[in-house]
């Protein structure tokens, strides 16, 4: 059975022998690059499984420019890895197209976890679904009849619930920003909508759902990411 493989972009040597050690002992296979031009090209000439990349890369391309480009042909995740724990900067590389980000440093285990995680996610979404029906704990979602039932019983969403329901359940576990559920809500607009829109319709959801955080102080569906956005459990 071959190895999972894992390509870092990392301008620094010791923190590249890290990982090259940490998640081999992990049982991945562990290429490590430390610009960006090394990086696009090994991503051509390996298809690795999933991406770790810093954020500065401290090249004419940094590791967000890269992510950019990337998306525009090549669907294989990423994980930045960032020393800044900037909002902006974490809103940057979701917008930009990567799946998570980590802050240095971190844990070995919980990156790990997310590596795990990110996979799995990718490789549901590889798999196509001919019942087009989504199901996690008692919630179900049918995308044909845009049916959705809690424990067996209807919930009555209005079009605008059910869209941002749609959303968050198609990519579960992943950190969706403002901007992307804006977007895919109410399309492109000239002038973008306050963020306050999406709040009142995940409270809204959460409701319906019985997952209200503010009232039972336990969620089962919908996290938020402050200043963020949010994202739907992947259990």
């Amino acid at each position: 059975m071959s190895k999972t493989k894992v390509l870092v972009v990392d301008k620094e040597l010791p923190f590249r022998k890290l990982l090259e050690i940490g998640l081999s002992s992990y049982g991945y296979e562990v290429t490590t690059r430390s610009n960006a031009k090394e990086g696009i090209a090994t991503v051509i000439q390996q298809k690795p499984s999933i991406i770790l990349m810093d954020v500065d890369l401290e090249t004419q391309l940094d590791g967000l420019d890269v992510c950019r480009e990337l998306r525009k042909w090549n669907k294989t995740p990423i994980i930045m890895l960032t020393e800044q724990a900037e909002k902006s900067i974490r809103l940057a590389a979701l917008n930009f197209g990567a799946d998570d980000y980590v802050i240095k440093p971190f844990d070995m285990d919980e990156l790990e976890a997310r590596i795990r995680a990110i996979l799995r996610r990718s490789a549901q979404e590889t798999i196509p679904s001919f019942n087009q029906r989504i199901s996690i704990h008692d919630l179900v979602i049918d995308l044909v009849t845009r049916q959705v039932t809690l424990a067996g019983e209807d919930v009555h969403l209005t079009p605008k619930e059910y869209e941002l329901l749609r959303i968050l359940i198609s990519h579960p576990g992943r950190v969706l920003t403002f901007h992307m559920l804006l977007e895919g809500v109410w399309g492109k607009l000239d002038t973008p909508k306050p963020t306050h829109n999406i709040h009142v319709l995940i409270n809204n959801i959460r409701k319906k759902l019985k997952d209200d955080f503010a009232t039972s102080h336990t969620s089962h569906y919908i996290y938020s990411e402050p200043g963020i956005g949010y994202r739907f459990s992947n259990m």
